[in-house]
């Protein structure tokens, strides 16, 4: 009996690591399966559309669920802040992000999600949201980290230097790769193309973060205020799809892969993922959740390397030890600048507490 409660125990207290784990490991999946269906000739346009399609209906009933009473009211002027968030951190984002994936790998598109952390520091820095403890050490550790985290991203994208020998012979082997239309486009000069277009999403999203705060004030609903940005991004990519491909044949869908790629990144991607990080973060807190993000890299590089014969260079392991050293340092920043603003509250708060209590006598 005590054996198994202290299995108990112990499983419980895993959760939150098996949690991020799958977490990245979805996000992983959606950088591999989204490469795939957009190398096989899947409009990224179009992909948008049916992702947005099924993260809206994933996810309406969900939130009707749980927070069909004591939503706040839509007014006007906030739901056309919703819209323009939805257009700005989703919709181009979104379309940028898959167009991108034309010119560059999975691998990179899984790495420059390392970037966000230390993009929005620097925005929120200028917009004089975030400050710069200049005077403190995890003020500094927080701008290295992004200068850092930045300096890998290039070094990724434009750095190839030697390729592993074990990597090159298995890429030389028979069989396609989804990553060879990759391969061809960089040889004609458009490398650029791909890591450039990532770049602007992650600003993108990183606005969009940003964006959330003042938002949620007035409509803490998370669940319905997902799904809300999530029908506006729907229609939004509608009309930008229909302007870009007319054609109804690239509309149509079938039973294969393409459509796992979409239902994948609209159901498992959007809403599941949401629910595990969201619960993640109330047990272990926001920094604990961002620890596991250079997970999605890793992972997506090994499945890449082995499975579709990517070419992995000597540049690229280099940037990604920079791009996670880079965001660690940011995190631990983060993390210390916290503790020190509750330390310094904390003794107010007791003051303030003596007193109120003096006074009362």
């Amino acid at each position: 009996m005590i054996i198994s409660n202290r299995l108990v125990m112990a499983y419980e207290s895993k959760k939150p690591y098996i949690a991020m784990i799958l977490v990245q490991s979805i996000y992983a999946g959606m950088a591999l399966l989204s490469k795939a269906s957009i190398s096989s000739g899947m409009n990224p346009s179009i992909f948008v559309v049916y992702r947005q399609a099924f993260a809206t209906l994933a996810l309406a009933p969900i939130a009707y669920y749980f927070e069909r009473k004591g939503v706040a009211q839509l007014s006007y002027t906030l739901i056309w802040k919703i819209f323009f968030s939805s257009l700005i951190g989703i919709t181009i984002c979104l379309n940028l992000y898959y167009h991108a994936l034309k010119h560059t790998s999975a691998t990179f598109a899984a790495a420059s999600t390392n970037l966000i952390p230390a993009i929005t520091f620097i925005m929120a820095l200028m917009l004089r949201i975030e400050r710069m403890y200049i005077k403190e050490l995890h003020g500094w550790a927080k701008l290295i980290g992004s200068i850092v985290s930045v300096s890998g991203a290039l070094v990724f994208a434009f750095v190839k230097g030697p390729s592993l020998i074990y990597m090159t012979s298995y890429a030389q082997g028979g069989g396609s790769s989804v990553i060879s239309t990759t391969n061809h486009a960089s040889s004609k000069g458009e490398f650029i193309k791909g890591p450039l277009t990532i770049l602007c999403a992650n600003i993108l999203w990183s606005c969009w973060g940003i964006i959330q705060a003042p938002i949620m004030k007035d409509y803490p609903a998370k669940l319905s205020l997902v799904t809300l940005q999530c029908f506006f991004s729907l229609l939004q990519s509608i009309v930008a799809a229909i302007a870009m491909e007319r054609n109804i044949s690239s509309w149509k869908l079938g039973w294969d892969f393409n459509l796992l790629s979409m239902a994948y990144c609209g159901v498992i991607v959007t809403a599941l993922t949401y629910w595990l990080q969201l619960w993640s973060i109330e047990k272990k807190g926001p920094v604990f959740t961002a620890m596991f993000t250079p997970l999605g890299l890793i992972i997506t590089a090994a499945v890449s390397t082995f499975l579709w014969k990517e070419t992995l260079y000597t540049g690229s392991v280099c940037g990604a030890v920079l791009l996670a050293g880079g965001l660690y340092c940011v995190l631990w920043g983060k993390s210390k600048e916290l503790d020190a603003i509750i330390i310094e509250i904390k003794p107010e708060d007791e003051g303030t507490t003596l007193e109120s209590i003096k006074t009362q006598e």
